[in-house]
């Protein structure tokens, strides 16, 4: 195998990463610094840290974010699917089908339990 063929690869990986640095930087040097308590501030679970570790708390936070991240991977399942549409065939269409529906209750059951709702 030639290293050649992968040149291009690299030449991606490296703009990217020269991209990357670029933005950071000029971020760096010309965005504002103003500095506040508020922005300063810990954060880590959606609310100020006030008692003692040990402490009771609501995990809604937690729920939404998991169930973010859980709707979030389904979809980008479709991705792949959606480029290799033509090949799969029928089976395959049938089988995202079957998969979105899936998905579609999964949706519907935790917004009628309300797991989504924000109060």
């Amino acid at each position: 195998m030639n290293l050649a063929q992968y040149f291009p690869v690299l030449l991606f990986i490296l703009v990217g990463l020269g991209i990357g640095a670029l933005c950071l930087g000029m971020g760096a040097f010309l965005g504002p610094n103003r500095p506040d308590p508020a922005k300063n501030s810990p954060y880590e679970c959606g609310f100020e840290a006030f008692e003692d570790a040990r402490m009771k708390f609501d995990v809604r936070y937690y729920l939404v974010a998991i169930l973010f991240i859980l709707f979030d991977l389904e979809i980008a399942f479709l991705f792949p699917w959606a480029v290799v549409l033509k090949d799969v065939g029928l089976q395959g269409f049938v089988a995202v089908v079957i998969f979105l529906t899936i998905l579609v209750v999964g949706f519907v059951y935790e917004w009628k339990k309300g797991a989504l709702d924000w109060e």
